[in-house]
This record gives C-alpha cells, structure tokens and sequence, in this order.
C-alpha cells in the first residue's frame, strides 16, 4: 500500500465535501485506523478508500458539536472566518496572531 503525505494539518480548519460541517483537525491517521463496524456502516457508494489519511475532527453542524472521522477524499479547506463553536478547541488549541490555531504546549512530568 502506498502511503501519502496528508493534504491537512493539525489546527486546519476543513468542511465535508458532501455534508453540511466543518471542524479542525486534532489528529490524522496514515490510513484508515477505525473498525470495521463503522466501514461498514458507510453506504457502499459513497465509502472511501482506506489507503488515505483520515483526518479526526472537532466538528460541528448547525445543530450541534461532535467529534468526526473523516477520509481525506471528502475534505477541503473551509474558508469561512466564523469561529467553531465546539468548546473543545479552546482546550486544545489556541489562536496565533493571524487567526491559526496552535496546539497548546502541555506539560507533563
């Protein structure tokens, strides 16, 4: 299998391609790294292919804040300058001088 560089980083705010939300990329996958269960239960027409980054998300949709796994296939830079409202991002990132978001430095012992 041919592994791929991922076309989105950590902090990037993306939407779905075909689903009404957007969110920011908190971790990426190589490849598929989910169960089978949650394969299978995309509809055969519209599953992805496994051999690409997947991206987890915090996500939202005009009804409420989730975490989402999406393939890369059905991304795109979200160029919409609202702020998300998923309260998680805040704890996780936090916003540079130009607007990005940075993880936060965690400190651990």
């Amino acid at each position: 299998m041919k592994q791929r560089n991922a076309k989105f980083t950590i902090g990037e705010v993306v939407r779905h391609k075909v689903f009404p939300f957007r969110g920011v990329v908190f971790d990426v996958d190589p490849e598929f790294a989910n169960t089978d269960e949650w394969w299978n239960s995309i509809p055969a027409e519209i599953r992805p292919s496994k051999d690409q980054p997947f991206y987890h998300l915090l996500a939202e949709n005009d009804e409420t804040e989730y975490v989402a796994y999406v393939s890369e296939q059905n991304l795109e830079h979200d160029e919409n300058d609202a702020p998300l409202r998923n309260p998680q991002v805040y704890q996780i990132f936090d916003r540079g001088p130009s607007g990005q978001l940075k993880p936060k430095i965690i400190l651990a012992h």
